[in-house]
């Protein structure tokens, strides 16, 4: 079970059994797994878009070569690796904005949220 223990506890409080806290939980872990499926199926492509900040660009959309993305869950918990042509950078979280933007939490060099796009006019 993926709720820690002062979330079981609040659940318990509001009426909740162990057999439906677990249920829960597992509903929890489908919908984090569907959004991974999601996510990779997203990634199948040669170029995204973002509209992450980079060092070395003006700004605005930018483009990228996708090599690929792993993606592991665990309970509530989605991380892995997104691979451009060049670099890579480690990914938690993720979320499905529209059939045409996903937005995925990116970790060290970029350190934010970013919003990816197969077609750059969804981004503006």
């Amino acid at each position: 079970m993926h709720f820690d223990q002062r979330t079981q506890q609040a659940l318990g409080d509001i009426g909740l059994s162990k057999a439906e806290i677990r249920e829960a939980s597992d509903l929890v872990a489908d919908a984090v797994e569907r959004d991974a499926d999601r996510l990779r199926s997203f990634f199948e492509c040669d170029v995204v878009y973002s509209d992450m900040e980079m060092a070395h660009s003006s700004g605005g959309i930018n483009e990228h070569a996708v090599a690929f993305i792993d993606l592991f869950t665990h309970g509530s918990d989605l991380r892995g690796y997104l691979r451009f042509d060049s670099w890579g950078v480690p990914v938690e979280g993720g979320r499905i904005l529209s059939e045409d933007v996903v937005e995925l939490t990116l970790g060290p060099t970029v350190d934010g949220r970013v919003r990816f796009a197969r077609d750059e006019d969804a981004l503006r």
